[in-house]
C-alpha cells in the first residue's frame, strides 16, 4: 500500500486557512473514501475535513488549535493502487510508489508550496513574523509613510488599528516614534486573544467602510403582518416578511442591488438575500436563493434549518455567500435606530427595528387610532442609489407588507 498526504482543503472561495478542532480518527483507523476525519473552524463556520479514498491512517501531523493554510498536510493516508486510482490520486500509467501524482493543489486557490509549509511545533495563530508580532489581517493606509508602513505590516497590524493614536508629525501624521511608543504601551494592557470570527467580522466591516454610506429611515405599519402572522399555522417571522418585500421589490428594479464596476452598473443574475444570525462572538449571514421566486410558504422551511445551523456554525458551503442584500434584525434587543453597514460585495443592508405603539391618524375615522410601527432602515452604497431611489424602495417594502397574504 502507498502512501499519500491529505492536504487541508479549500473550504470556500474566500477561505485561505482552518484551525484543527477536534481529531475524529488515530493512526492505524481504517476509512472509507469521504469519512469525515478532521472538524475545523474556518472564519465562517464549523466544516468538516474527509479523506479523498479509503485505506488506513498511517500518521496524523495536525494538531488541535493549531490553524494550516490551504493545502498544508496534515494526516497520511495508506492506500491500496486500486483506491487511489478511483480518487485520481494517481493515473493508470503510474505506480502509486513513485509519487509521481497530479498534484492535488491544482484546483487550490491558496495552496502553499513547500517552503511555505506550516511548522507543526508553533501553533499559526500565535506565530509572528517576527517577535511580538499580532496575527491580524495586513491592511495599509495611503496616509502612512512607506517606513511606518513597513513596520506595520512586520507586526500584521493595519491602519484601523491606529484609529484614536495622536501623531506628533507634520499634519498629525503618525511617525514610526509615536507608532513604537503605542506598542510598547500596549505591552503594559491587559489583551485576549480575538476569535477567528471576530477578526472576519472587523475585517469585513473595515473594508465596507472604504465606499460611501449613507442610510434612510421609513416607519412601516405592521398591523396587517402580525395580523397574518396570528391566521397562518406556521409563523413566519418578521425578518422573513420583510426579506420576501425587499426581494420583490428589488426585482421590480434589479439596478437598486447592483454594483458599480468602473463605470458600469452590474446587475444581480438572482434575487438572492441573506440575513443576520447572532452567532458566538459575531455574526453569520446564511443566505436563501431566489427570494422572489418563492412564496413565504416555500421560504420558511429552509429559513429556519439555516437560524439552527448558523447558531450550531455548521452552515453548508451552498448557504454562504452570493446575496445582493442582507436583512438585519435588531428588534428583539429593544433598538429603535441604528445604521447597518452592508458587506463589502453587496450595496444594501436592511435593518428591522423594534416595534412600538404609535397613534397614527386615520382619514376615515377622523382621529388618530394606535398602530404597531416599526422603523426600517436601508443603508446603501451611495454611489449606486441617491436618497431619493433608497427612500421610495423603502416605500415600496412597505407597501407589499400591507398585503403579507400576497408575499
Amino acid at each position: 500500500m502507498a502512501r499519500f498526504p491529505i492536504k487541508m482543503p479549500q473550504l470556500g472561495e474566500s477561505i485561505a486557512e482552518a484551525t484543527i478542532r477536534e481529531i475524529l480518527v488515530a493512526p492505524g483507523d481504517e476509512v472509507k473514501a469521504d469519512q469525515n476525519i478532521f472538524e475545523v473552524e474556518t472564519d465562517k463556520a464549523m466544516m468538516e475535513v474527509t479523506t479523498p479514498c479509503g485505506g488506513v491512517i498511517a500518521e496524523i501531523t495536525a494538531q488541535i488549535g493549531t490553524s494550516y493554510p490551504v493545502g498544508s498536510p496534515i494526516a497520511v493516508i495508506e492506500a491500496s493502487e486500486e483506491e487511489a486510482l478511483k480518487a485520481g490520486l494517481i493515473r493508470p500509467a503510474e505506480s502509486p510508489e513513485t509519487g509521481s501524482a497530479p498534484s492535488p493543489d491544482e484546483n487550490l486557490h491558496f495552496a502553499v508550496a513547500e517552503k511555505d509549509v506550516i511548522d507543526h511545533s508553533v501553533p499559526a495563530a500565535v506565530k509572528p513574523t517576527v517577535e511580538g508580532g499580532l496575527p491580524v489581517p495586513v491592511r495599509s493606509s495611503v496616509y502612512l509613510s512607506p517606513r511606518l508602513r513597513h513596520r506595520m505590516e512586520e507586526l500584521g497590524l493595519n491602519s484601523a488599528d491606529l484609529a484614536g493614536l495622536p501623531g506628533s508629525g507634520a499634519g498629525g501624521r503618525v511617525t514610526v516614534e509615536d507608532f513604537e511608543k503605542f506598542i510598547q504601551a500596549l505591552d503594559q494592557s491587559r489583551m485576549t486573544d480575538a476569535s477567528p470570527m471576530r477578526i472576519a467580522v472587523a475585517d469585513s466591516m473595515r473594508r465596507s467602510w472604504t465606499r460611501p454610506l449613507a442610510s434612510v429611515t421609513v416607519p412601516i405599519i405592521m398591523d396587517a403582518v402580525l395580523a397574518h402572522r396570528k391566521q397562518v399555522e406556521a409563523k413566519p417571522g418578521v425578518s422573513l416578511y420583510a426579506m420576501r418585500a425587499l426581494a420583490l421589490a428589488i426585482s421590480e428594479n434589479t439596478a437598486v442591488a447592483g454594483r458599480l464596476i468602473g463605470t458600469k452598473i452590474v446587475h444581480p443574475n438572482a434575487i438572492d438575500i441573506g440575513f443576520a444570525v447572532e452567532a458566538e462572538d459575531g455574526v453569520l449571514v446564511p443566505v436563501l436563493r431566489n427570494v422572489d421566486e418563492k412564496s413565504l410558504a416555500e421560504l420558511q422551511g429552509p429559513y429556519d434549518d439555516l437560524v439552527r445551523l448558523a447558531r450550531e456554525r455548521r452552515l453548508p458551503k451552498n448557504a454562504m455567500g452570493g446575496g445582493v442584500a442582507t436583512i438585519t434584525n435588531v428588534g428583539p434587543f429593544g433598538i429603535t435606530a441604528a445604521s447597518p453597514i452592508p458587506l463589502p460585495e453587496q450595496n444594501l443592508v436592511l435593518g428591522l427595528m423594534a416595534g412600538r405603539k404609535t397613534p397614527v391618524w386615520d382619514d376615515t375615522k377622523g382621529t388618530f387610532v394606535p398602530r404597531m410601527e416599526s422603523k426600517f432602515i436601508l443603508s446603501f452604497d451611495h454611489r449606486i442609489l441617491d436618497g431619493g431611489a433608497a427612500g421610495r424602495l423603502l416605500q415600496r417594502i412597505g407597501q407589499l407588507l400591507q398585503e403579507p397574504g400576497k408575499l
